[in-house]
């Protein structure tokens, strides 16, 4: 490749770097891998006959779902390995990408987890069609198969995503006041006032992947959750500070002990209850959440 070819495929894929991570991360839900696909798209990018691409970023996006694909399957067998609950990885994200509800949402933990349920071509036929509205024929081409078998993918993908994420969306700002009872139930130790914020039938989900402790097991029903928070923040050897951040665009918690990240808490609220709890505690997934990683779905 000339140098002039080698720096309009650079430029290009600079241009649309965002893009491309965020599909990665869309499908992956995990930044680290999706900065590997990425890398691999890169080096398979540079290798193309620029002459023969009609469309830069239809073309980028294919290369990067279809290293995605493959990276899937890979990491299916970490996650069998997994001690614990798996989540993803949460990121810390710019206000402009709160501001973007489909993105937001598409984004959230409760609806990546939802995405986890799906197949490889499932999840990556669904992303690109609800998440980053591509049409059939280049979602065919990405996944290597026919526009009318896509059609019938998305549309059973579909009926399980709505089938299984929250009735109906929640606004940042009731998120937030919840986050705020929640954070003063917790300084306080207020049990009361924590089942008061939670749904009967709430779920925590703590991933401390083998390396910090955490519940083996989801934890079901408001008495065992309440009273898992309550007393494991009471046995905490130090100080320990709950703050707001925003994470996968929407409100989240950051913690600290004496000053050093301890984990961070999402939630999947509905009827102004928390339904969900997400407590991120493996460092290894906590990478991406002090500085804030760039989103886009164009």
């Amino acid at each position: 490749m000339s140098d002039q070819a080698t720096d309009q495929a650079t430029e290009a894929f600079v241009a649309h770097r965002n893009l491309l991570f965020t599909v990665a991360y869309e499908m992956l839900g995990s930044a680290a891998d999706a900065e590997d696909v990425l890398q691999e798209t890169w080096l398979r990018w540079v290798k193309v006959d620029q002459g023969q691409v009609r469309d830069q970023r239809a073309y980028l996006v294919r290369i990067t779902t279809r290293q995605s694909l493959n990276r899937l399957r890979t990491m299916s067998r970490r996650k069998e390995a997994y001690v614990g609950p798996w989540l993803p990885e949460p990121l810390l994200t710019a206000p402009d990408v709160a501001e973007d509800v489909d993105l937001a949402e598409s984004m959230s933990m409760a609806l990546m987890l939802v995405l986890e349920t799906l197949s490889p071509t499932e999840r990556a036929v669904f992303v690109l069609r609800e998440v980053f509205d591509f049409g059939y024929e280049e979602i065919a081409a990405a996944v290597d198969k026919s526009p009318a078998a896509v059609r019938q993918i998305a549309s059973r993908a579909r009926r399980h995503v709505d089938a299984r994420r929250p009735r109906e969306a929640v606004s940042a700002g009731e998120t937030r006041a919840v986050l705020e009872s929640f954070q003063h139930a917790v300084h306080t130790g207020d049990l009361q006032g924590l089942l008061d914020l939670l749904a009967p039938e709430v779920v925590l989900m703590t991933d401390g992947g083998g390396v910090k402790q955490a519940a083996r097991r989801p934890i079901v029903g408001a008495d065992k959750v309440g009273r898992y928070i309550i007393g494991g923040t009471g046995k905490a050897e130090g100080t320990l500070t709950l703050d707001h951040t925003v994470v996968n665009g929407n409100p989240a918690l950051v913690l600290h002990l004496d000053g050093e990240l301890e984990g961070i808490i999402t939630t999947r609220v509905e009827d102004s209850r928390i339904t969900g709890l997400y407590y991120v505690r493996n460092p290894e997934k906590l990478t991406h959440v002090e500085s804030e990683t760039p989103l886009t779905l164009r």
